[in-house]
């Protein structure tokens, strides 16, 4: 299937399995998602920038996406960006992050947005811990 067609794909995926999803805003999640995909600078980078929490918020799988017609390569952007566990070190899942230059990219754009703070509507302090520790990943991947 054409990268387009399955950029498409990508974006009809994501939208029905982030339906129901908020971000911590109260905002639907699938803006955030989409706002990674659009920060991509390559097909790659978007279909990865719209599926990268899919395995990770959604009861989709990595065999499922393969399924989908989604390349390997694809998939293993996906799968370093993927935390293993909720108990998994950040700095862990950051070092799994690197060893993918395209997970690296996409992570760069989910940062980014993450860190955008027009879309709070008060900054608490847990709020200022988490930016904190994004602006610290962000940096290092930037490096």
């Amino acid at each position: 299937m054409p990268l387009k067609s399955m950029l498409q794909k990508a974006i009809q995926i994501a939208t029905k399995a982030h339906e129901s999803q908020f971000d911590k805003s109260g905002m639907p999640y699938i803006g955030h998602v989409m706002r990674v995909m659009e920060a991509g600078k390559t097909n790659d980078e978007k279909i990865v920038g719209v599926l990268h929490d899919i395995v990770e918020d959604t009861n989709w799988t990595f065999d499922k996406l393969e399924e989908e017609g989604f390349s390997t390569h694809i998939v293993d952007a996906i799968r370093c960006l993927t935390k293993t566990s909720e108990d998994e070190p950040y700095e862990e899942f950051i070092k799994r992050v690197q060893t993918n230059p395209l997970a690296v990219r996409v992570k760069i754009n989910d940062l980014a947005d993450n860190m955008d703070i027009r879309r709070f509507s008060a900054i608490s302090d847990k709020d200022v811990e988490r930016l904190r520790k994004y602006h610290k990943a962000h940096k290092r991947l930037t490096t």
